[in-house]
């Protein structure tokens, strides 16, 4: 008698890339947009204090740098499906838990503890989940051959979509519907992640290195390549500026300019549009001109918009800075990008990768403490400091970046 079991397992279905990538990427992508952007207008709009605010920015980020650290070795040990779908249901629970229990409360003490829990938690899981949905990604792409390129393509543009429309959404339903509302939705967006995630047929066990060893050989490796190693430092200080603004702007705008929190969202949707725009130019720029010029062009729009940014005083302008702030940012971006995959060797790739990434993200929990530690009133002040080491830094950078030898070749 013919085993029922074999044909079975033989003709089961493959999910496509729709199902088993994309639609768990865009949920995830959706709810992490979301967390990161609205998590500190409902600090604000709970506690009323610029301080928390700003504390709150800084406990989002300082887990994620954490999980950044294990959130891979999790993977590596139990695959994308079981981390993605975990992490998803995880912070599902606690956003659900805590739309329960800020409505019973005044806003006091309790409200105030539950909202700092709320993003230091979210900051946990959505690190973990972010980890595992981009390595499903990528070995998506790596299983389609000759169409990577493709697969990468439409998974960097539904992180744009989201990172698009994830704040203005928060930022609505914050607004209209409150804080249980706007936890609801990012409940639904984790609890779809958590049921779509892409099914994990087969899993190669790579030979587990410790996050140490794997950070210093990242080091080691980018000390090797000077070209890399300036644009890093370059974007890690314009990061700080850039971080800052995204920890100020609940403040700035609802506090000093008067409007609503979803006018906080509006423009960063506004800059995700911008930053868009610049990739897609850029990409076409960097054939005909090559990496240094549309890089330099990119470092000089990004500090000139971050310097005039301190001297807004109305929404109109904050808004049109902002944009053409992350523009010049998104330029920067792709020339980071090809840099990497151009000098990093494939077989450092992976710990260099990361490295790099951790580097770029410590400024971010240090602009939330910058927030909580200045008053409101001196902001300006250290955004226009902010902004001038930004320039300094960025010109150190490419000044370097043009005199460095061997870099012709890399930067035609």
């Amino acid at each position: 008698m013919r085993s029922r079991v074999g044909p079975r397992r033989a003709d089961r279905p493959v999910p496509t890339l729709l199902r088993g990538i994309y639609l768990p990427r865009s949920t995830d992508a959706a709810a992490f947009a979301m967390t990161t952007y609205g998590i500190p207008l409902l600090v604000l709009a709970t506690t009323n204090s610029a301080a928390l605010s700003g504390l709150a920015f800084a406990l989002e980020w300082v887990p994620r740098l954490g999980a950044f650290a294990f959130a891979g070795a999790l993977v590596d040990r139990h695959g994308t499906t079981a981390v993605l779908r975990y992490a998803s249901a995880a912070r599902a629970l606690v956003v659900l838990a805590a739309a329960l229990i800020l409505p019973s409360q005044e806003k006091g003490l309790g409200a105030t503890v539950t909202v700092m829990l709320l993003a230091a938690s979210t900051g946990i899981v959505t690190e973990c989940s972010y980890i595992a949905a981009e390595t499903a990604g990528g070995a998506a792409g790596r299983e389609t051959g000759a169409r990577a390129h493709r697969v990468q393509s439409v998974l960097l543009g539904i992180d744009q979509v989201a990172t698009l429309a994830g704040p203005a959404l928060a930022g609505v339903l914050l607004q209209w519907t409150g804080a249980a509302g706007m936890l609801m939705v990012i409940a639904v967006f984790s609890l779809l992640t958590s049921v779509l995630a892409p099914r994990q047929c087969h899993r190669a066990k790579p030979a587990r290195q410790p996050v140490l060893q794997g950070l210093l050989t990242g080091w080691s490796t980018l000390r090797s390549l000077p070209a890399l190693g300036w644009m890093v430092t370059g974007l890690a200080v314009s990061n700080l500026a850039v971080g800052l603004l995204q920890a100020a702007a609940p403040v700035i705008i609802v506090k000093q300019l008067g409007h609503s929190t979803a006018d906080v969202g509006f423009i960063w949707s506004v800059a995700a549009v911008a930053s868009l725009v610049a990739v897609a130019l850029c990409r076409r720029a960097i054939d005909r001109f090559g990496l240094w010029p549309v890089g330099a062009l990119s470092a000089s729009i990004a500090a000139t918009a971050c310097l005039a940014i301190s001297f807004a005083d109305t929404y109109g302008t904050f808004l049109a800075l902002i944009a053409v702030l992350m523009a010049g940012e998104g330029g920067m971006t792709v020339v980071l990008r090809t840099l990497r995959s151009r000098l990093i060797p494939a077989d450092t790739f992976g710990a260099t990768l990361s490295l790099t990434i951790l580097l770029l993200l410590l400024p971010f929990p240090l602009a939330g403490v910058l927030v909580a530690t200045v008053p409101p009133t001196q902001l300006g002040h250290v955004i226009t400091l902010c902004a001038a080491v930004q320039a300094l830094g960025l010109f150190t950078a490419f000044a370097r970046l043009r005199t460095t030898p061997g870099l012709r070749a890399s930067f035609a």
